[in-house]
C-alpha cells in the first residue's frame, strides 16, 4: 500500500515542487522547453538503445548463448524510456540511469537477481544452456495402447 502511495502521491508532488522551483529560477518558458527537450531526447535515446539491445539479443541467440541479461537490459531501456517521456526531474534522472549503457550493464545483473528472487526462480540442470547447446528435451509421455475392441472416440 505504501508503495502505491509513494508512486502516485509523493513522487509526483516532489516532481511538481522541483518543476515549480526550476520555473521560478529559469522561467516558465524555459522550463517547458526543458521538459519537451528531455522528452524528445529520451524517446530518441530509448529507440537507439532499444534497437541496440535487440541487435545484441539477436546476435547472442544466433550464437546459442543464454540472453537473460540482455532481456533485462531491454526491459530497463523500455522503463527508462517511459520515465524520460514522463515530465519531471526525478523521472528523467532515473530514466537516463536505466538507459545509459554503462549504468544499464552494471545494474542488469542486480536487477536480474532481484527479479529471480522476487519470483522464486531457480535454475535447474534441465533448463540451462551449456556452451551453446540446449539440454536434451524431456521425453514425451507415452499414449495408452488401444486394445482390439477399444475405439478412440468412445
Amino acid at each position: 500500500m505504501w508503495k502505491l502511495f509513494l508512486a502516485f502521491t509523493i513522487i509526483p508532488a516532489l516532481e511538481l515542487y522541483l518543476l515549480i522551483q526550476i520555473g521560478a529560477w529559469v522561467g516558465p518558458g524555459l522550463t517547458v522547453l526543458i521538459i519537451l527537450l528531455t522528452g524528445s531526447v529520451g524517446a530518441w535515446l530509448a529507440k537507439r538503445e532499444g534497437l541496440g539491445v535487440l541487435r545484441a539479443l539477436e546476435q547472442e541467440s544466433k550464437q546459442g548463448f543464454p540472453s537473460g541479461n540482455k532481456l533485462i537490459e531491454g526491459l530497463m531501456v523500455l522503463i527508462g524510456g517511459v520515465l524520460l517521456i514522463t515530465p519531471g526531474v526525478l523521472t528523467d534522472v532515473a530514466g537516463f540511469v536505466l538507459i545509459a549503457p554503462p549504468t544499464r550493464t552494471l545494474l542488469a545483473p542486480m536487477v536480474k537477481a532481484a527479479v529471480m528472487k522476487r519470483f522464486n526462480v531457480t535454475a535447474s540442470a534441465e533448463s540451462q544452456t551449456v556452451y551453446g547447446e540446449a539440454a536434451p528435451p524431456a521425453p514425451e509421455p507415452k499414449s495408452p495402447q488401444l486394445g482390439h475392441f477399444d475405439h478412440p472416440e468412445l
